[in-house]
């Protein structure tokens, strides 16, 4: 078996049984925003265009590029579709002119000619990337990988009885707004995002040690901010208050963490090929001096990018629809969201209160307890976003139902708010549409049911995480009477049930009390 990075989560595997192109991605993506670190351009797109599979892992822009697939993607490719709760990734591929769709299912083993198997296993919770993420597992006789990219998923007994992996492909860094383009002080950013970094390192390490494939590559991450607005915030920021771990970072902190480990830098070109245990990587598209001068002169490599690309940041300006006046822009929202609100009951307790955005010259407000949009009024606000008006027109536009993927994964808008990160909002802007809104309602009404409980560390605790029904007997931690969950750093006091983390989300926990009796036994 052959791997080729492609940069970001983007992979090109070769098996005596078919080839498979992965996320292939050349950007800019997110309304200019994120390019792929380091530099993809040079591959030969057209060569990996041709391959027998497609596989898509979610809707995220940094993993489909639609205008990549019309330029190098023949359409009648077999496209391997995630089984994911709504149908928007296969309405996306289909009016590309794709056709040739195989619908795969989770945890079902699909086997080809040549002796090749694939997996892909979804993932469907609200916060999976735009409802819905996946990974693939590849098998083909002579080696088996897994490709998790930016998946987090929960039951990892079930992934890897596919088979153990030789090789592991997986997210470092994150793909988040937080906390960059917030209104905080400049050293409370700078302590946020160095939590934000521990704790995606922690996550990576848990998949690692679980996973405990031989061979590691990161991947998936991080972007080139080369807007000049944002080049500041590339890898750990200029003020130290950005949160994207490169692929040289993150190694040395595995091998601090896991001296044992075996880990490589996966960039455009790196080819590992993988033979019964067996495993050599080369680079084809860049020197190891280049390399060593991407990462460790890092700065002037990306100062680089950003004086030679300025075309095509205008060009995706110049592509964005003309501005909405703020009367028509205010009707168009009202009109596309009181509707989805009406049906969004458990997202709207959970906001809980009214939430403004600024846009250009309009300035308004959702009501989320009375499922209302309106001019702001000098109401009292738990959220505050200002937003440039061509993206908002943009995505009306589009009719785009994802704002939280697009324009705040774009960086390009700041925000404020008065407590704690409300998932339920950040959830309601990403399921702009009637089959999401009900899913993810109907998604929170079956996570009421946490019947079984586990002993954990002195504690009886519900079995499953409020947030995304992890097993905490495998995921959980407790320290002074805090439950943290290793996939997502969430938290919860124990002696009050509350989640720290977020509002909503309590968990059910008591102490274990030893009596005599049983202390006699």
């Amino acid at each position: 078996m052959r791997i080729t990075g492609l940069g970001h989560a983007g992979m090109f595997i070769e098996t005596a049984g078919g080839s498979i192109l992965c996320d292939p991605v050349k950007g800019p993506s997110f309304f200019g925003s994120w390019f792929p670190f380091p530099d993809n351009r040079g591959l030969d797109w057209e060569r990996f265009g041709q391959a027998d599979f497609l596989y898509i892992s979610h809707r995220h822009r940094d993993h489909f590029d639609p205008a990549l697939l019309e330029r190098y993607v023949p359409k009648d490719i077999q496209v391997l579709l995630p089984a994911y709760p709504t149908d928007d990734l296969e309405n996306d591929i289909r009016a590309l002119g794709y056709e040739n769709i195989v619908y795969t299912q989770p945890g079902e083993t699909l086997e080809y000619p040549g002796g090749l198997k694939i997996m892909v296993t979804p993932l469907r919770a609200p916060s999976d990337g735009p409802i819905g993420d996946s990974s693939l597992s590849v098998d083909d006789g002579t080696a088996s990988i897994l490709n998790q990219n930016d998946s987090h998923p929960l039951d990892l007994e079930r992934l890897l009885s596919f088979s153990k992996p030789d090789a592991y492909f997986t997210q470092v860094s994150g793909a988040i707004w937080w906390p960059m383009v917030y209104d905080l002080p400049q050293e409370a950013k700078q302590n946020f995002a160095q939590l934000k970094r521990d704790a995606q390192n922690k996550r990576a390490m848990y998949y690692i040690e679980k996973v405990d494939a031989e061979h590691v590559f990161p991947m998936a991450g991080p972007p080139m901010f080369l807007r000049e607005e944002l080049f500041r915030f590339n890898g750990y920021g200029t003020e130290n208050d950005s949160i994207f771990t490169d692929q040289r970072q993150f190694l040395a902190h595995m091998r601090a963490e896991r001296p044992a480990q075996n880990g490589y830098e996966f960039v455009p070109g790196t080819q590992v090929d993988l033979d019964g245990g067996a495993l050599t990587v080369t680079q084809t598209l860049y020197t190891a001096e280049e390399i060593d001068r991407i990462f460790d002169e890092k700065w002037d490599y990306l100062a680089s990018q950003r004086d030679a690309r300025q075309d095509e940041v205008a060009a995706e300006v110049a592509r964005r629809a003309p501005i909405l006046p703020p009367q028509e822009m205010l009707t168009a929202i009202k009109e596309w969201w009181e509707p989805l609100l009406r049906r969004a009951r458990t997202i709207r307790m959970g906001v809980g209160g009214n939430v403004r955005f600024r846009i250009g010259e309009l300035d308004m407000v959702v009501d989320f307890p009375k499922a209302k949009v309106r001019e702001y009024a000098g109401e009292e606000c738990i959220y505050w976003y200002t937003i440039p008006a061509d993206l908002v027109s943009t995505n009306i536009a589009d009719g785009e139902i994802d704002w939280s993927n697009s324009i705040f994964l774009s960086m390009q808008f700041e925000v404020g708010r008065s407590g704690k990160f409300n998932e339920f909002l950040t959830t309601f802007l990403k399921c702009l549409s009637r089959d999401r809104i009900e899913y993810v309602e109907n998604w929170y009404a079956e996570q009421s049911d946490q019947t079984e409980d586990a002993e954990i560390d002195g504690w009886t605790v519900q079995r499953r995480c409020p947030h995304l029904r992890a097993d905490l007997t495998k995921t959980g931690k407790i320290e002074d009477g805090v439950l943290t969950c290793a996939l997502h750093d969430w938290k919860w006091d124990l002696a009050s049930g509350q989640c720290i983390t977020t509002p909503g989300h309590p968990i059910r926990a008591s102490r274990i009390v030893e009596t005599a009796s049983s202390a006699a036994s």
